[in-house]
C-alpha cells in the first residue's frame, strides 16, 4: 500500500479527532463579524476557496481568498488565516511578512513549530493529519471539516458518507476515462479545483475544473465518448441533458461533497498505479515549494 492510499483510508479517524478538538481550536479561528483574508497555495488555496464561500454564505462576515503569491494584505482585515501543511512554503511566508500591523494572524498547519507558525498570533496544529506523501489528502479534508464545524454547519453527513467513499467500487467509466472535467457550485467549486489537481498530481491525467454554470460556456466542447464529467454535487437537469448528449460519462456526486472528494483521491491513486506512476512522489513535485532567494 502506498503512503497516499494509507493516508486516504485514515480520514475517518482524522475527521473524528479534529471534531473532538474543536472546542480547543475555536478561539484561534475567525470570529463572527471579523473581516478575514484566507491564503494558501495549491491544495490549501482550493480549501481556502471553499471555506471563504462557506463563511460568507453562513453570514459570518466578509471573507476574501487569495493565492498566497497574489495576496492583497495591505487592505484592512481583522484577521489573516493561512492554510499550509508544512508551514514552509515561500509564498505563504512572504505574504505573512506583509500583513498590516494590528492584523491578527492564524495559521492552520501540520507542523506546530514551522516558520509560518512562528509568524502567527494563533496556531491550529494538526500533526496527526500530516502526510508522508507529497500529494495532500487527509490534511486538507481534516482542516476543512474543522472549519465547517466551527461555522456551525452540519457535518454528520460527511462523517457518515466517508466510510462509503472508501468502500464503494470505483466506476469503470472513470477508471477508463481519457479526460475528466470536475464541476462544482458555491463552496464545491474549490473542491472541484482540488479534485482536478489531485488526479493531475498523482496520475498526470488530463483534468479540468469549472463552476457548473460556467461549464457550458465553452469547456463542454471537450466532452466526448471515452471522457468523463464528475460533479461534486447534483447538477440541474438541463446541464445533465447537455452532457449526456456529448456521449461523455457523467457522475453526479451523491455523497457529502467532502466525502465525494475522498472518492476522487482513490481514483487518483488507481490511475497512477495503472500508469506506472508513484502517487507518493509525483514527478517534478516536492512536499513544499521553497524558492531560492
Amino acid at each position: 500500500m502506498s503512503h497516499t492510499l494509507d493516508e486516504i483510508t485514515s480520514q475517518p479517524e482524522c475527521w473524528a479527532r479534529v471534531l473532538d478538538e474543536l472546542p480547543r481550536h475555536a478561539p484561534a479561528l475567525p470570529a463572527t463579524g471579523e473581516r478575514v483574508a484566507v491564503i494558501g497555495c495549491g491544495t490549501s488555496w482550493f480549501m481556502a476557496q471553499s471555506y471563504a464561500q462557506l463563511r460568507e454564505e453562513a453570514g459570518h462576515g466578509l471573507t476574501d481568498v487569495f493565492a498566497a503569491s497574489e495576496a492583497k494584505l495591505d487592505r484592512s482585515y481583522d484577521r489573516v488565516l493561512a492554510m499550509t501543511r508544512s508551514g514552509t512554503t515561500t509564498e505563504v511566508l512572504t505574504a505573512l511578512g506583509r500583513t498590516r500591523p494590528g492584523t491578527r494572524v492564524t495559521t492552520i498547519t501540520a507542523v506546530a513549530g514551522s516558520p509560518a507558525a512562528e509568524l502567527s498570533d494563533d496556531v491550529v496544529a494538526l500533526p496527526y493529519a500530516d502526510e508522508r506523501s507529497v500529494v495532500q489528502t487527509r490534511f486538507p479534508t481534516t482542516q476543512l471539516l474543522l472549519l465547517r464545524a466551527h461555522l456551525g454547519l452540519p457535518v454528520d453527513r460527511a462523517l457518515a458518507d466517508v466510510s462509503r467513499a472508501l468502500a464503494d467500487p470505483l466506476e469503470p467509466e472513470l477508471l477508463g476515462a481519457a479526460q475528466i472535467s470536475f464541476l462544482g457550485e458555491g463552496w464545491h467549486v474549490g473542491l472541484a479545483n482540488e479534485a482536478a489537481l489531485k488526479v493531475r498530481e498523482a496520475a498526470a491525467w488530463w483534468t479540468e475544473s469549472y463552476s457548473a454554470m460556467e461549464y457550458r460556456h465553452g469547456p463542454i466542447a471537450v466532452a466526448a465518448p471515452g471522457r468523463a464529467v464528475w460533479s461534486l454535487a447534483p447538477v440541474d437537469a438541463g446541464l445533465v441533458r447537455q452532457i449526456e448528449a456529448t456521449g461523455a460519462h457523467l457522475r453526479q456526486g451523491g455523497l457529502d461533497p467532502l466525502a465525494e472528494l475522498v472518492v476522487v483521491q482513490r481514483l487518483a491513486v488507481e490511475l497512477a498505479r495503472a500508469a506506472g506512476r508513484d502517487p507518493d512522489r509525483p514527478a517534478h513535485l516536492t512536499r513544499s515549494v521553497v524558492l531560492a532567494g
